[in-house]
């Protein structure tokens, strides 16, 4: 396990690195260059980036800037109703020869006014949409954030970033589409409502034609709703195999296979292209049909119209104002394309509703007693992937200061047994307990300040190293940043940097040992009674490796120590070893001990320092 959350998690951190918004989103500086890293390793800065990027969940705009647009886009409706009155009977009174009076200045001032209404209709929506788009990103990721880890595992990172980015700015274009299709739909209405004061028998005509445009719009938004989630779904699909590919990219191009990946990754883009064209279709035969049967419905009208004006029943000024009413009434075909955009955005809603009502991780108000070892304790636990159990402890204790290994084959259950340890999951059943404590009975802060994690590949973020290794629940004071890295033997690199401890991580490339020793600097930092590491030095020479456990033991000596280990150097070390196998503890005790056993030995066979034989159980590092 690279990392100690799900994919998922880690997909937040691209999200918002790559995000596409229609404007700027608060907060997300904090989060690319201190949060992103709780997001992306599971560390104990959970709380804090909950606090940049949406834990306490966003309340966004509000409903003031929707309705702001919505009362714009109904007075320019309204003025656009009134025009033709206003136009009509300014007509009869210059026919007549009367005064027209201020009518003609009316319908300029109308005119004119439709005109502003629509520029600062369309201001807001693009200012309000920009806001509503990083609320709805705000608590799609907070609901993510809160989740329990087993709970987003089933959304891959390329699902996961579409649905931050894409979705969430097609979802929150959903108040400005639904503002806009109130609009669409009051126009036609009013239209009608004043063509039956302007002529009853024109109002028939217009009215008789109606059902077929609207049997048009719901067949449109029937059928696009459908295309539209589907499209979505293969969209995801494909940014998913995509962001695969990015992360071995080198790999694929030491084993030549770049051409098979490329088709892998656009395996599904037909399925794409063929529902894009559906959609298209759908939206072309809307607007075609839309466009024969507006024509048809006011040359109709206009027809009756001219039949009631030579039998003397409509004035020449009415007849202008029921010809442009029936334009204004057939107008209801034409929202197809608004139509299109709210159903766009109600499928996107759905896609980040889904992160927002994920399970969250429950906790409760206890604190763990003040002057406590770091006992750990494992009572019962049972851990269920799928429906089938990877992870059996019935009864491990970890006497505190203790540094215990976690040894095994691949899918023994170590990851499952490190996450458990500190709270990244909960068990299915039994109970997890520090210094007597069950840790779901923690508040969130204690369990977070109390328990951390260092893993294989830590991501760092894009701020200075001083503010990645000192993000956490609480920020490390400059001099505890300093000492932590000097355990973890970094300070000595980082001092080559550029601007040291100053110097952006963007900006300077970093070897993976490199990174693995910030990451633990960052855990040292802000060690409590458990520090969890899950193949932490895997990058590391073992050399360094050694010179970091020993800075580590004298300077943190007070910490429980759960490390998943793959080197039999790093379990000699330990002061005690539970050996995994198939998802069950098959003995817990001193690596020396272990060590006579076959089995054991066999762990370590395919491991990166090879098999210890006759020299000793440590090989060639000793026990």
């Amino acid at each position: 396990m690279t990392s100690g959350r799900p994919a998922a998690f880690r997909a937040a951190g691209r999200a918002f690195r790559h995000r596409r918004v229609p404007g700027p989103v608060p907060g997300t500086r904090r989060c690319r260059s201190q949060g992103g890293a709780a997001v992306r390793d599971g560390t104990t800065r959970v709380r804090r980036t909950e606090r940049t990027a949406g834990g306490s969940p966003d309340p966004g705009p509000g409903r003031l800037p929707e309705l702001l647009v919505l009362a714009c886009s109904l007075t320019a409706a309204a003025m656009a109703v009134a025009q033709p009155l206003v136009l009509g009977r300014a007509l009869d009174l210059l026919l007549r020869g009367e005064s027209a009076d201020h009518w003609p200045a009316l319908s300029v001032a109308l005119l004119t006014g439709e005109v502003l209404l629509d520029g600062l209709t369309a201001l807001l929506t693009g200012r309000c949409t920009a806001g509503w788009t990083a609320s709805v990103r705000s608590r799609a990721l907070s609901g993510l954030l809160r989740a329990a880890p087993d709970a987003a595992r089933p959304y891959t990172p390329g699902d996961t970033a579409t649905r931050l980015t894409l979705n969430a700015a097609d979802a929150g274009g959903g108040p400005a589409a639904r503002a806009a299709l109130a609009a669409s739909l009051i126009t036609p209405a009013g239209a009608l409502a004043a063509l039956v004061l302007v002529d009853l028998w024109v109002a028939l005509c217009v009215l008789a034609g109606l059902p077929a445009l609207a049997l048009v719009l719901r067949v449109f938004a029937r059928d696009t709703g459908a295309s539209v989630r589907d499209y979505q779904q293969v969209q995801s699909d494909i940014a998913g195999r995509l962001l695969e590919t990015l992360e071995g990219a080198e790999t694929i191009a030491a084993a030549g296979t770049a051409p098979r990946e490329r088709a892998r990754v656009l395996a599904p883009l037909g399925r794409l292209s063929a529902l894009g064209r559906r959609m298209w279709a759908l939206h072309g035969r809307a607007l075609a049909t839309g466009n024969v049967l507006v024509p048809l419905l006011t040359l109709a009208a206009t027809a009756v119209g001219g039949l009631r004006l030579g039998a003397g029943a409509l004035s020449a000024g009415g007849l202008l104002a029921a010809c442009r009413y029936a334009q204004l009434a057939a107008g209801l075909g034409g929202a197809a394309t608004v139509l299109g955009a709210l159903v766009r955005s109600r499928a996107a809603r759905e896609r980040t509703a889904e992160l927002e009502s994920l399970p969250a991780l429950r906790h409760g108000t206890a604190v763990l007693p003040p002057d406590g070892p770091g006992t750990l304790e494992l009572r019962g636990v049972r851990v269920l992937r799928g429906g089938t159990e990877v992870l059996r402890a019935d009864a491990i204790v970890v006497p505190g200061g203790l540094t215990a290994a976690v040894v095994g084959r691949s899918g023994a259950g170590k990851s499952a047994l490190a996450a458990v340890a500190g709270r990244l999951a909960d068990p299915d059943a039994g109970e997890v307990l520090l210094d007597g404590v069950r840790l779901d009975a923690l508040t969130r802060e204690e369990l977070r300040t109390a328990v951390g994690f260092a893993f294989a590949r830590p991501v760092l973020g894009d701020g200075t190293v001083a503010g990645a290794v000192a993000a956490g629940a609480r920020t490390a004071p400059p001099d505890r940043v300093r000492e932590a890295v000097r355990i973890a033997d970094a300070d000595a690199f980082v001092r080559r940097l550029p601007d040291t401890y100053d110097t952006r991580l963007d900006e300077v490339p970093l070897s993976g040992g490199e990174h693995q020793r910030l990451g633990l600097a960052r855990a040292f930092a802000h060690t409590g009674r458990l520090l969890v590491m899950d193949d932490a030095t895997s990058s590391l020479d073992t050399a360094t490796e050694h010179a970091v456990d020993r800075a580590m033991r004298r300077a943190l000596g007070h910490a429980t120590r759960l490390v998943v280990a793959h080197r039999p150097s790093v379990a000699a070390r330990a002061d005690l070893v539970i050996w995994l196998d198939g998802g069950r503890v098959r003995a817990v005790g001193p690596h020396e001990r272990l060590w006579e056993q076959a089995g054991y030995r066999a762990v370590f066979a395919t491991g990166t320092e090879g098999a210890a034989g006759a020299d000793g159980p440590a090989g060639a590092d000793g026990p």
